[in-house]
């Protein structure tokens, strides 16, 4: 049974989706003005964990992701730059893409975009304003928060309290400190669209309303984001999004949120200029390592930026992928023993636990443990056949590395390489590669004093080799 913590209830709940067999998702993505930080990879690689697993346990997954492609930085940046708005744009979703498929995360089913949802996002304007719970003010548009009892649910804060602690308002044509703009008079220069209020643009938080009721109706399963993200923008969104449909049950039911990324214990973010975007960090770590290090931990705890924990997440994995090898290595032999009959048991019962994990808040931290602990049986199995003539059974065998690949499935790795990018001066992994060849064949004529000299070079060049009876791999030191 899957459990969820629910950030709207503050508890873990059994996830009982809107229709059986189906789970709908809407995710906040970026805006596009930069590349994507770090921080902004982990909510995408969780909510790609999330995904698999719910499509392995059976349920037919639609997911929503957004792309804010209009917002006071992406004019800024134009600005800055002397180009059109959607040059800035057009630039940085392509460099999303391209960061999110290094980290083996699967597409989302649609990604909308706010300049082609303007007439939907209007016309939901309009709708508030009908229900009463929005007004108008020289052309801007604001929700009234005091309209909407239950408003401060998600993050648990009283208006009352916020009230008292905003600070004095430049705009005294809100009712409240606290009301939020669903749409906002242009000023000189900007982009702008026209609308029953005049010219201008959508507010923040309205767009996410709009397309996610768009896409996935009224009520639909999960909501996710970023822990940041909880106040104001998910608080706004619930207000806006239930006042629209006249119904306070409808919208998300299901919030979850993943923790801070942070750097020497600071939220790692763009406004701190304390971050490393992922077009950088891949320029030191394959994109499954990044995506190694950030599931190794579970999505609500805070993440530190470390590299001697990538470093350790890149030697975990090797040791996963070194499973799988050698696992793959006996794939052409025969055998039809019963030999395996434990082993297979012991893979079942490793998937149960793995999937007991997940179930349990989506715990890729412990789920991972179990393939740890499989792939360990794997290797002591495969070692013993190789090294010691132990009996083989191939269709038991072949079970085993099912298991062992359907959670590897799920975690998302196995899926691109390992090899670290090569920086400047350094050997390329063809040139490694060939001189383990060079080597292989000096041993073959016996002269070993070359073969010693290829080894002792590579090991100064930070290349360690590794024999075995499968052959020669090589690391980084």
């Amino acid at each position: 049974m899957l459990k969820v913590y629910n950030t709207l209830t503050k508890k873990k709940e059994e996830f009982k989706p809107q229709e059986p067999g189906k789970a709908s998702m809407y995710v906040c993505g970026v805006t596009p003005y930069n590349y994507p930080h770090i921080g902004n990879a982990r909510p995408f690689v969780t909510w790609d964990v999330i995904k698999r697993y719910l499509r392995k346990s059976g349920y037919e997954v639609k997911h929503i992701q957004n792309f804010t492609d209009m917002d006071d930085k992406i004019i800024k940046a134009a600005n800055t730059e002397g180009v059109e708005w959607n040059v800035i744009t057009d630039r940085y979703i392509k460099g999303y893409f391209e960061s999110i498929d290094a980290l083996n995360v699967q597409r989302a089913d649609i990604y909308p975009k706010v300049t082609e949802h303007i007439p939907d996002i209007i016309a939901m304007v309009e709708k508030i304003i009908e229900n009463g719970y929005g007004y108008v003010v020289d052309g801007d548009v604001y929700f009234s928060v005091e309209s909407f009892p239950e408003y401060g649910k998600l993050s648990g804060r009283k208006l009352e309290d916020m009230q008292a602690g905003a600070r004095v308002e430049v705009d005294t044509r809100k009712k409240n400190p606290m009301d939020f703009a669903l749409w906002k008079s242009a000023k000189p220069g900007e982009p702008y669209w026209e609308s029953p209020w005049g010219k201008g643009r959508p507010g923040w938080h309205i767009e996410c309303s709009t397309m996610s009721l768009k896409y996935l109706g009224e009520t639909f399963d999960f909501h996710g984001g970023g822990s940041d993200l909880i106040f104001p923008h998910h608080e706004n969104e619930i207000a806006q999004s239930q006042c629209s449909c006249g119904n306070c049950n409808s919208f998300a039911q299901y919030w979850l949120h993943n923790g801070f990324i942070t750097i020497d214990g600071e939220k790692m973010s763009k406004s701190l200029n304390n971050f490393f975007t992922v077009p950088e960090i891949l320029e030191e770590y394959p994109g499954e390592v990044v995506r190694f290090f950030i599931l190794r931990t579970h999505y609500r705890s805070p993440l530190d930026f470390d590299r001697d924990r990538i470093k350790e997440a890149h030697a975990g994995l090797q040791r996963l992928r070194n499973a799988l090898e050698l696992g793959e290595s006996l794939s052409d032999r025969a055998g039809n023993t019963d030999a395996d009959v434990e082993l297979a048991q012991m893979a079942d019962k490793a998937m149960a636990d793995f999937c007991e994990a997940m179930d349990d808040d989506f715990n890729t931290a412990l789920a991972i443990g179990y393939m740890f602990t499989l792939s360990k049986e794997i290797n002591i199995y495969a070692n013993n056949v190789i090294n010691k003539g132990a009996a083989y059974d191939k269709g038991h065998f072949e079970h085993v590395m099912d298991v062992y690949r359907d959670m590897a499935k799920v975690i998302g790795i196995f899926e691109g390489s390992l090899e670290m990018p090569v920086k400047e001066g350094e050997l390329s992994p063809e040139a490694i590669e060939a001189l383990i060849a060079e080597r292989a064949e000096a041993k073959k004529a016996k002269n070993w004093a070359r073969a010693d000299e290829i080894r002792d070079s590579l090991k100064e060049q930070g290349i360690i080799l590794e024999d075995s009876a499968a052959g020669t791999k090589w690391k980084k030191a």
